[in-house]
């Protein structure tokens, strides 16, 4: 199983949106190397869901229900969707000024690459940030 970090606003798209929908296509990846996250997804991988822009932070984690295919919303014909599920929301969101501060995620992608939308999590990464959200790995 990988581990993936996806960004959305929380005013296109919220957490709690996704809870409600129950799943969920992720649409409107326009960067290539974000997009080819998404395309090395598989299904039963998992993500944690970050509220970028207002928020700042880790909300949830999701499963990855369906594999990447052509992005409903992208008239190019060259970019990937997803299909995700809610898993688990945070006890404790984890703000980027936390991820930040913790010295053993100096080379987390949110940390390195923080305008990318779709990133890997390395597994000890995802451990430690689970710590930090109060849930379970």
């Amino acid at each position: 199983m990988a581990y993936w970090l996806m960004k959305s606003e929380p005013y296109e798209y919220s957490w709690s949106q996704l809870v409600a929908d129950g799943r969920n296509v992720w649409t409107g990846v326009r960067n290539y190397q974000a997009a080819n996250n998404l395309r090395a997804m598989q299904v039963g991988d998992r993500a944690f869901f970050y509220h970028s822009n207002e928020g700042r932070e880790i909300v949830g984690v999701m499963e990855i229900a369906k594999t990447a295919y052509p992005d409903p919303t992208d008239e190019t014909a060259r970019f990937v969707a997803v299909e995700v599920t809610p898993l688990m929301a945070a006890v404790t969101p984890v703000t980027l000024a936390a991820v930040k501060a913790d010295p053993r995620l100096v080379d987390f992608s949110l940390v390195r690459q923080s305008r990318l939308s779709v990133a890997p999590v390395r597994d000890g990464e995802w451990a430690m940030l689970c710590e930090m959200a109060g849930i379970s790995a």
